[in-house]
């Protein structure tokens, strides 16, 4: 009986915090250790948008990255001055280390000035990103 207990109890457990990292993947959210942190051309590989730059840390076999690129690429392509770049984590371990990226996709939201304005680590979704976009202009 007590074997049956100490189960179901863990497999709460497990399913509460599952429920938990669902709902908090894919968030855009300001991060307090962003503040201050600028990114130009040469860290991005790419050039900043005229009003606001999509930057997206992908990897080789990460399933929710392409789902995550073709999401900001329609972003990018519905928004004027907008662009969508997305970096290698595996190729960029440097960048990945001092911008704290633990896992992907992550994507950054860029001020027009290359200032990280909001993060969202997992699957963002396209009316969050939107939302993000107007806060970053």
């Amino acid at each position: 009986m007590t074997g049956l207990v100490v189960c179901v109890a863990v497999l709460a457990a497990a399913s509460v915090l599952g429920v938990l990292q669902r709902r908090r993947s894919g968030r855009v959210r300001v991060r307090g250790r962003d503040e201050g942190k600028r990114l130009g051309p040469a860290e991005l590989g790419g050039q900043l948008g005229e009003r606001a730059t999509l930057v997206q840390f992908s990897s080789a076999f990460c399933a929710p990255c392409r789902a995550t690129r073709r999401i900001l690429g329609e972003v990018a392509g519905m928004v004027p001055g907008v662009a969508h770049v997305e970096i290698d984590a595996e190729a960029r371990l440097e960048l990945v280390r001092e911008l704290g990226i633990l896992k992907t996709p992550t994507v950054l939201v860029l001020d027009a000035d290359g200032r990280v304005v909001r993060r969202a680590t997992g699957q963002p979704r396209r009316a969050d990103v939107i939302a993000a976009l107007g806060e970053a202009v």
